[in-house]
């Protein structure tokens, strides 16, 4: 088998290499296209949780987060190790999982259960304003690079295709031009700009960690940090 071209994001015009790529691209998915739809509707439920978040306290959003996300990881987990669960489990739910969360050997957490313990972390330890902003740009940027990968993923780029990673910065930008901000500083939208594109990048190039923990905390950590380093004066904390 021909060695990807894609190694530098550029295509080779290699027929055999490209359809290399494409079998690569499609084999990662694990799961349909149509099945890939319906896991995405699901995921942009998540959406609820931004939403709902800027509008309640942080001790209340951990009150609902905590006990839903020990929940969920409960079940996840027994699926595991208690085979009615696991029955009743893979019943409802098998034919959205991808490969790797089935794994019996590594006992992978699956996409829904990260994003809970995604979201409970964020909000902990994280600026409620970037907090919304990180978590809104995981649940649109993560489905529109899924389906756009998916659907029109040509070319490999680290682990991803390009024009997934491509969709994701471009819908991640828009979250940004989109949510709140503290002052409304044009460097503010620059700031985030810059974290979308770490979170673009997060998305692509950590195989082993779920990207709905990856994108978040990453997106979160980086616009923090420039926020200390650009706009030292601008009280994050004074949305709560």
């Amino acid at each position: 088998m021909a060695e990807s071209p894609k190694r530098n994001g550029a295509p080779s015009g290699d027929p055999e290499s490209q359809q290399t790529v494409n079998e690569h691209l499609e084999h990662s998915a694990t799961i349909d296209f149509r099945s890939e739809l319906i896991r995405k509707a699901i995921h942009l439920s998540s959406l609820s949780i931004p939403l709902i978040y800027y509008q309640i306290t942080k001790e209340l959003a951990l009150q609902l987060l905590v006990p839903l996300t020990v929940a969920f990881i409960t079940v996840d987990l027994a699926r595991y190790y208690h085979q009615p669960i696991a029955d009743w489990f893979y019943r409802w739910f098998g034919w959205l999982l991808r490969r790797h969360e089935q794994d019996e050997k590594r006992k992978r957490l699956n996409g829904a259960t990260n994003v809970l313990i995604a979201a409970t972390l964020c909000v902990l330890i994280f600026p409620k304003i970037l907090v919304v902003t990180a978590l809104t740009i995981l649940i649109f940027s993560d489905s529109t690079s899924a389906l756009i990968g998916r659907r029109f993923g040509k070319h490999r780029f680290l682990g991803k295709s390009l024009e997934g990673t491509f969709a994701f910065f471009v819908t991640a930008v828009l979250v940004v031009l989109a949510t709140p901000k503290v002052d409304g500083l044009p460097m503010e939208y620059v700031i985030g700009i810059i974290a979308a594109a770490v979170g673009a990048l997060a998305e692509a190039s950590i195989p082993y960690i779920d990207d709905n923990l990856t994108v978040p905390i990453s997106i979160c950590s980086t616009m923090w940090g420039l926020y200390a380093l650009l706009l030292p004066t601008v009280d994050l904390f004074r949305i709560v």
